[in-house]
Formats: C-alpha cells, sequence, structure tokens
C-alpha cells in the first residue's frame, strides 16, 4: 500500500508521531490486536510516512480504524479502473456466482477447519490463534454475504454459527469483552439464518457468560433461561443438559443456592449416557457424566459446599489432558473449594498449578479469578 495520506492525516488532526503510535496500541488493546512493540510501531510509523515500508493488511485496518478515514483517503486516490469496477457490477456478479456454485465439499472444509481450531484452543489458547481464527471468520462471512438463496445460504451460515462460537469464547478468555460479545450476536444471526435452534441456543448460554463476567448474574440467568425457551424441544439433550449446567453456575454466582441445586439435578437427569462428550450435530458441545462431574464440582465451589473438592478431585483425575485451559478452571475451583474448607496450603498448591496452566494457555479469564483468590488466602 501506498503512503500517500497518513502524514497528513495525522497532521490535520495535530497529532505527533508518538500520538498515532499511542491510538495504535489502544486501538489494538481494546479489540485483542496484537501489534509490534511501542519503539517498533514509532519505527513503523516514520516508515510509512516516508515510503520506506510497505503497510500490512493488519495495520491497514487498525490505522482506518483509529483516523476514521478510508484506504483511498489514507494510502492515495484509487485508480480510474478501479473506480469503474467499484461503480458497476462485475465483481459483484462474480462473487455471487463464486458462492452459488460453493460446493458441500468446501463448506465441509471450512467445518473441519473449525474442528482444527478446537484442540489448538484447547491446548495452546486462544491468543496464538487470533489471526487464524479472524481470517476463518472472514471467509466464512464473506461467503455467507453473497449467498442469495436458502439453499446456498443455509450450510454456509451453519458453519459460521459454530466458528463465531468459538471465536467468541475465546475472546472472553482473553478478556476482549467486546469482541466476544460481537461475535455472539454474529453467531446467533448466523444461527437464526440457517435455522438451527441449537446453535441459536448455544449462542445465547454461552453469551450469558459475558454478562456473568461483567457482574450482571442476574440478566445472564436470564439469558441462558431464555436460550432454554428458544430451543425447547428442537435442540439435543446433551445441549439441554449443558444450558441446565449453566444455569447452575450463573445461579451460583447470584448465590441462588436452592435453584442452582435443581439446575443441577436436571442437567443430570437429561443428560444422555455414555462416554462421548459429543454429538455429531452439535459439534460445540462437550459434556458427559465426567464433565459434569467437573461442573458441578465448580458450583458447589462457588456455593462454599464441602463436597466441591472431592467431586473436583475426581475430575481432574479423569480429565483429557489435552484440556489444558480446563485444566487451569479446575484447579481454580479446587484452590476455592479448599479455601472454604480451611486448607491453605492445599489451596496454594492448587493456585500455582493453575496460575502455570493459565499463563501457558494466555488465559486472562483464569488468570484474573487466580489473583482473586490469591487476595483472599
Amino acid at each position: 500500500m501506498s503512503f500517500n495520506g497518513l502524514r497528513q492525516a495525522r497532521t490535520a488532526r495535530g497529532w505527533s508521531q508518538r500520538r498515532l503510535v499511542a491510538g495504535i496500541e489502544q486501538y489494538a488493546r481494546q479489540r485483542g490486536l496484537s501489534v509490534a512493540s511501542t519503539v517498533s510501531l514509532s519505527v513503523y510509523v516514520s516508515e510509512w510516512e516516508n515510503g520506506k515500508r510497505t503497510i500490512s493488511t493488519e495495520y491497514a485496518a487498525i490505522l482506518r480504524g483509529v483516523l476514521g478515514l478510508t484506504d483511498a483517503e489514507l494510502f492515495g486516490s484509487v485508480t480510474a479502473q478501479a473506480v469503474a469496477t467499484l461503480d458497476g457490477y462485475d465483481e459483484l456478479v462474480t462473487r455471487i456466482e463464486a458462492v452459488r456454485s460453493l460446493s458441500a465439499g468446501m463448506v465441509d472444509t471450512l467445518l473441519s477447519q473449525t474442528e482444527l481450531l478446537r484442540p489448538m484452543d484447547r491446548q495452546l489458547g486462544a491468543p496464538q490463534l487470533v489471526d487464524q481464527m479472524a481470517a476463518h471468520l472472514r471467509t466464512m462471512e464473506d461467503a455467507l454475504t453473497f449467498a442469495v438463496l436458502p439453499d446456498a445460504r443455509r450450510p454456509v451460515a451453519r458453519a459460521l454459527a459454530g466458528a463465531a462460537t468459538l471465536a467468541a469464547w475465546q475472546a472472553l478468555d482473553v478478556g476482549a469483552a467486546d469482541r466476544a460479545w460481537r461475535h455472539y450476536e454474529l453467531a446467533k444471526s448466523a444461527a437464526r439464518d440457517a435455522d438451527e435452534p441449537a446453535f441459536l441456543a448455544h449462542a445465547m448460554g454461552e453469551q450469558a457468560y459475558v454478562l456473568a463476567d461483567a457482574g450482571k448474574a442476574e440478566l445472564a440467568i436470564a439469558l441462558v433461561q431464555e436460550a432454554q425457551r428458544a430451543g425447547h424441544g428442537r435442540i439435543p439433550q446433551r445441549l439441554v443438559a449443558w444450558l441446565q449446567a449453566a444455569e447452575a453456575e450463573l445461579c451460583a454466582l447470584a448465590s441462588r443456592s436452592e435453584e442452582c441445586r435443581h439446575a443441577l439435578d436436571r442437567a443430570s437427569a437429561v443428560l444422555p449416557d455414555g462416554d462421548d462428550p459429543r454429538d455429531p450435530d452439535m459439534p460445540s458441545i462437550f459434556l458427559n457424566h465426567s464433565h459434569l462431574t467437573r461442573w458441578r464440582g465448580n458450583v458447589l465451589a462457588l456455593l462454599g459446599d464441602d463436597q466441591a473438592a472431592s467431586d473436583l478431585h475426581a475430575a481432574l483425575d479423569a480429565m483429557d489432558p489435552t484440556f489444558v485451559r480446563a485444566q487451569a478452571g479446575v484447579r481454580g475451583d479446587l484452590a476455592q473449594a479448599h479455601l472454604v474448607r480451611g486448607e491453605h496450603d492445599e489451596a496454594m498448591k492448587q493456585l500455582q498449578e493453575a496460575r502455570l496452566l493459565a499463563s501457558r494457555t494466555g488465559s486472562v479469564r483464569h488468570l484474573r479469578r487466580i489473583e482473586r483468590l490469591t487476595q483472599a488466602m
């Protein structure tokens, strides 16, 4: 990209290069984006303005957001040929036809890419995948934008609903609440487009955790209950159990003990038997009775129930070692359970293990909780 217009845009605002660097950092921080160090950014800005460095697509997007200008305004006017293309229909028709001919195999490829990102997310953590996830979502959003008829839209929308929900949870894990919320809205919109009540209910249920993390537990409970009503009679039993367990956890956060225990009992009653934690039609959900035991331990720990520690130790022993971030959560739950029992040495041991795992996966969400528990000791 050309540098034309960047210096003018900066000086028109009365900004120094240092002020522009600060704006880039703030914009990236608010959206959970990764940028270079302050020193490197200072060099980049100088070289961009002097035409010594090409502005990458990623930094161009940030500069658009920081300065509120288009690529044409920042990097030079478009050519006459580009204007003709933009003013005509050739490109639009080409993209519509491309999506129209999108094969089932291509949609399967998109779904497979999402499935590949899931274990990477569990083991490596969300920060490692931010660029891959963003590109994956853009591909599906573009395909859906130019899909005209329902038969073309539904499979793409279904794939997008699942991927956007995963991306939202990753954003929540790194503390990017606004991005998480927007991704959940994208997932809900795609689920409605696909006429997939299960994907809609799941996105709503997970979105409730954004509210809970923001201190709005009562509103979070209302949202997860609305998710259950939206999916009533039209979603897999495993998802029903997941929503009940989520309601139990949110009720525990709101100190609604009796409702919490009732929700746990309902989750246990409807969860299908067997060790398989997934349904073929609902790949976003991982839940079997071992997972539910772990979840029950988490909820009981929040309630200060003495039974929590035994449930959590049993769950930890049975955990799949690839669920690295989840192990950090269980260790945090165990720390809380041992604190309730006055077992401070064991609680500290669990917090140390949890901190290592959370740091390894870059889980800001878990690290914040670990810090709160550490301060409570």
